[in-house]
């Protein structure tokens, strides 16, 4: 297993960073890193994601660990993973993508929601599944899921907020992944870093 996905499974829990643009992609990263949060996604749904990767790492090393997320192409995985991303987050399944990260040695969490896309992210390679959007079923439906497939390690993701993301992991989850409600846009937009940082700390606080 690889040392990132050894962060990710020992932190339980994934920031996502969706924005339209990431000029202040360290800013927030750091806002994140001061309250606990370690493992950090870059969407390529906004203009500059790649930069924000290469930027984030390079300025706090070790720290944290960056992915890249909203991946639907072989060639934005291995571009991102060029630029220093450390993981690998799609929507949904999307085998070739997969294949770059198992060759890349880079970890890949494959967006699903159904039992069978779920089931056939997990024999193309994922080594993690992302159930998504989760607020659809809640935690019922992760544990509804697990109890014929218990071999699959899935990250809830849309809907999980501090308040609800510890009856994702008591469901079985094996960590859960937040975005607005850890970094909200508006928040970035004046700047309110103290704001995500207090956030990221009751989302911490609530997957210990």
């Amino acid at each position: 297993m690889s040392t990132v996905l050894e962060h990710i499974l020992r932190s339980r829990l994934v920031a996502i960073v969706r924005l339209d643009h990431y000029e202040n992609a360290l800013d927030i990263a750091r806002a994140l890193l001061a309250g606990g949060v370690t493992e950090i996604e870059f969407t390529l749904t906004g203009t500059g994601a790649n930069q924000a990767i290469t930027e984030v790492r390079s300025t706090l090393g070790e720290q944290v660990r960056i992915g890249v997320g909203s991946v639907l192409e072989a060639r934005a995985a291995e571009e991102a993973i060029a630029a220093g991303a450390q993981f690998v987050i799609t929507p949904v399944v999307v085998p070739d993508v997969i294949v770059a990260c198992k060759a890349a040695g880079v970890p890949i969490l494959c967006g699903a929601l159904t039992p069978t896309e779920a089931l056939n992210a997990y024999r193309a390679g994922a080594d993690l599944i992302k159930i998504f959007p989760a607020r659809v079923g809640g935690p019922q439906y992760i544990k509804d899921i697990l109890a014929p497939l218990p071999q699959l390690r899935v990250v809830p993701t849309g809907g999980v907020r501090p308040e609800n993301a510890r009856a994702y992991l008591d469901a079985g989850a094996v960590a859960v992944a937040m975005g607005g409600n850890l970094v909200s846009a508006k928040a970035v937009a004046v700047g309110d870093w103290n704001y995500i940082t207090a956030q990221a700390r009751a989302a911490v606080e609530s997957v210990r």
